[in-house]
């Protein structure tokens, strides 16, 4: 059987991952940190030679939540909400996202939710260069809740 981390790689063969350039780096052993990186390629720039709006928001797209749901478990409901991306400089080498949910934020999340019908947090992730050139900024809105 695999690891639950060989399976989220598996993602790197997504379609529209794949199609994208999107690729999986790393994934921690406990599955609590994920870092994505996407090479500027001649299929996933725009007009003006740099990274495409769509691909930079589609590189953070499911990973908070993907996070959330392995570390809450069956028990709970985890959903992307809504997200909003800003754009800060042009992205014309290769980009990086990290992800990173602590300990501390899943069980306040964890307990807000068993506390109350739902909790929806806010996750903010840059998109960087390799010289940490901050490219985009990205919220994502999560929804959650206890399964009845």
């Amino acid at each position: 059987m695999f690891k639950r981390s060989t399976l989220f790689k598996l993602i790197n063969f997504w379609p529209p991952y794949l199609g994208a350039g999107i690729r999986i780096k790393h994934i921690s052993d406990d599955i609590m940190s994920i870092d994505v990186e996407m090479k500027l390629r001649r299929w996933n720039r725009n007009y003006v030679k740099t990274h495409f709006g769509g691909s930079l928001y589609a590189m953070t797209d499911p990973f908070f939540m993907l996070i959330l749901m392995e570390q809450l478990g069956r028990d709970y409901i985890v959903w992307d909400k809504a997200a909003t991306i800003r754009f800060k400089k042009p992205g014309v080498k290769t980009v990086f996202a990290h992800f990173e949910i602590s300990p501390e934020r899943l069980q306040e999340i964890r307990d807000a939710a068993d506390s109350s019908y739902k909790v929806e947090p806010t996750f903010t992730v840059n998109i960087v260069d390799k010289d940490g050139t901050v490219i985009a900024e990205v919220d994502k809105l999560l929804y959650v809740r206890r399964r009845d």
